[in-house]
């Protein structure tokens, strides 16, 4: 079973905003077994949208359209399915009710405009998640498309992604007779290129391929490290997990500990835990970062019992007021351990990160941008690492961030 992705909206041509959806879709489909050869985006034209639907009809079995049923004059995806299907809109007054209801419970009055979202296709179905105003559609057709389906989605990120999980992947496997379990697990890792890791995993690539007992694929995420995805089907959930939990096992065993978490982990997760886990307390010393890292973990829910805080000496004369630096020069080896030791000592803490060097675009202290000096103390011992990034000023901080926090992650594991 084919299915298609339409994003409408003319702000997505424009470039006014990226056009995440089709991808988190685009992936969800992949996950269930259901294949998905073509995305498509059109802007708020009515014309357009019905041809952009005949095309992905007239070659996948389902399409997924997403965005375009607000209440403004130019969401107008339910007029183009309506024409698609050759049927009439129907307004439906357990729907107005409901968005009444919305409304009522914000203790607004409902605007005259969102009636129109209570207009559906005659024959379409609502989809059983609504947490917005806008329903999602479940359109059946018949006559030249017979047997296949059109599903409509709000273009807002986490109303889509709530319709698709309750409503439209069930659907769908149900519609394609999928009664398998197809997962993944996904293997966040750093410091390896994608040409580098992919040659690491070569020889396990090529086995599965002969076994089909599951696949690897991997996905770049700039700054937030290389993904490497592995995914099994099998006739069992219990089943699945077991073919993904030995598969990992030998990911891990060839790479070593580049992997640093799992689907959801995040670097600075994973480092709470290990310091929670230690029972050690951290503190920061950030200079060309200015509190990125700082902010990174303050974004993890009870990292109050590790994180004790950040000191940003960004003037090289708080380095030494604030941290009892030596007078040394800014961008340099001395300067980042002295800024992790000082951190500790201020902070009262077990453990220091520091970073200092040069994000630009100008050169500092004759330093080229993307020369960076990270530095961890643990309990006194020390480390520092120099980074030479050839990226613009945003990516130098962040990948200074990660780089930092891993180098205190797998000096922990180490010790």
């Amino acid at each position: 079973m084919k299915c298609e992705v339409v994003a409408v909206g003319t702000e997505l041509l424009l470039g006014q905003i990226v056009d995440t959806n089709s991808s988190w879709i685009g992936e969800q489909l992949a996950l269930i077994g259901i294949d998905s050869h073509h995305q498509t985006k059109v802007g708020d034209n009515h014309d357009r949208m019905v041809a952009v639907l005949e095309l992905a009809l007239s070659r996948s079995d389902a399409v997924v359209v997403c965005g375009g049923l607000g209440p403004t004059q130019d969401d107008i995806t339910r007029e183009a399915i309506a024409d698609v299907m050759s049927v009439e809109l129907v307004r439906d007054e357990e729907l107005v009710e409901r968005i009444r209801a919305m409304f009522g419970s914000r203790g607004r009055e409902m605007p005259q405009n969102n009636l129109h979202q209570a207009d559906i296709p005659a024959g379409a179905m609502i989809n059983p998640a609504m947490p917005g105003t806008a329903p999602g559609l479940i359109c059946p057709l018949d006559g030249v498309h017979d047997g296949k389906v059109i599903y409509a989605v709000p273009g807002v990120p986490w109303e889509m992604k709530q319709m698709m999980t309750e409503g439209i992947l069930p659907d769908l496997q149900q519609r394609a007779g999928i009664t398998s379990v197809i997962k993944s697990r996904t293997l966040r890792t750093w410091g390896k290129s994608e040409s580098g890791l992919a040659e690491e995993l070569d020889d396990e690539i090529k086995r599965l391929d002969e076994t089909g007992e599951a696949t690897i694929a991997f996905l770049a995420s700039g700054w937030e490290g290389l993904k490497v995805r592995i995914t099994a089907k099998a006739d069992t959930e219990a089943e699945v997990e077991a073919v993904l939990a030995v598969e990992e096992a030998l990911v891990r065993e060839i790479v070593g500990d580049i992997v640093f978490g799992v689907d959801d982990d995040t670097m600075e997760s994973v480092l709470l835990h290990l310091l929670r886990d230690r029972g050690l307390t951290l503190g920061l010393a950030e200079s060309l970062t200015g509190g990125l890292i700082a902010s990174r973990l303050t974004g993890i829910p009870g990292c109050s019992d590790v994180f004790r805080g950040a000191v940003v000496p960004y003037d090289r004369e708080f380095k030494l007021k604030l941290l009892g630096a030596p007078d040394v020069p800014a961008v340099s080896e001395e300067m980042a351990i002295a800024m992790a030791v000082g951190v500790c000592q201020t902070l009262d803490t077990d453990c220091g990160i520091a970073v200092t060097g040069v994000a630009g675009p100008e050169p500092h202290e004759g330093h080229k941008p993307g020369t960076v000096w990270a530095a961890i103390s643990i309990q006194g011992q020390t480390e520092a690492i120099l980074l030479n990034m050839p990226f613009d000023r945003e990516r130098i901080r962040q990948f200074t961030c990660i780089a930092a926090l891993n180098l205190l992650r797998t000096r922990l594991l180490a010790r």
